[in-house]
Order: structure tokens, then sequence, then C-alpha cells
């Protein structure tokens, strides 16, 4: 029963709420940038560089294996699909550049709050006394 009451403690704390919140707008941030970059960002791209579609582009490296009889495929073929990946890149640079921003400005934010002067402490009763004593006796 201990380790539940435990897991309940750490479970319910703010700070775990946040970063559970925060994991499921990153995941939905970055499905919206990968719909960005591949239906937006990436066909004016390919059609500037000759009509090529980004999503079909790969090098083949071993042939698919069919039966010659019925035309069924035995093996998929190898290929490596330098599209997809220059895709990811792409999604990647951009999360990567929103990221950096997000941070940069809560770096600015907290570097703000730290450079604010703090408010001199008005002494307490006991501390004018005291103060007030210890002019007498320099006196």
């Amino acid at each position: 029963m201990k380790i539940v009451k435990e897991f309940k403690e750490f479970a319910v704390k703010g700070n775990m709420i946040d970063l559970a919140v925060g994991i499921i707008i990153g995941a939905a941030f970055g499905k919206i940038i990968a719909s960005l970059v591949s239906d937006v960002i990436m066909p004016p791209i390919g059609l500037l560089l000759g009509g090529v579609n980004f999503t079909d582009l790969h090098v083949t490296m071993k042939d698919a294996v069919t039966d010659p009889g019925t035309g069924k495929i035995l093996k998929e073929a190898v290929n490596l699909k330098l599209g997809n990946f220059i895709q990811t890149l792409v999604d990647f640079t951009i999360i990567a550049f929103s990221v950096f921003m997000i941070v940069k400005m809560v770096s600015r934010i907290n570097r703000n709050k730290a450079e604010a002067p703090a408010a001199t402490p008005v002494p307490t009763k006991d501390q004018e006394l005291l103060a007030e004593i210890r002019d007498l006796l320099k006196k």
C-alpha cells in the first residue's frame, strides 16, 4: 500500500501533470509540422526541382522477387527511402527551431524577472530600535 500512496503523490504533483500536458501538446505539434512539411513545403520544392515527389524518391538496392506465373511478390524490394529522410530532416529542423525560440523566450522572461531590483526591505520596529541604540552608543 505504501507504493500505491507514493505513486499517487508522484502522479498528482503539479510538475507531472504539466509534463503530461507538454508531451501531449508536443505530439500534436509534431503531427502539425509533419503535415506542414509533407503537404505544404515539400510539394513546391519538388516542383522547383523538376516535378520530384519526395515521398516517391528512393534508391532501389535490390529489386523485388516475383513469381513469374502469378506475379505475386515473393520478396520485397530493398529501397533507401531518401525522400522520407529529407522530409524528416525538414520536420526536425522546424521543430528544433520552434523549441529554440520558445526556450529563448522563456529565458528572456526569466532574465527580466531576475534583473528587476529587489525592493529594499522595510526595517521592523525592533530593527529601528536597535539602529537607534547603535547610533546612541556611537555618540
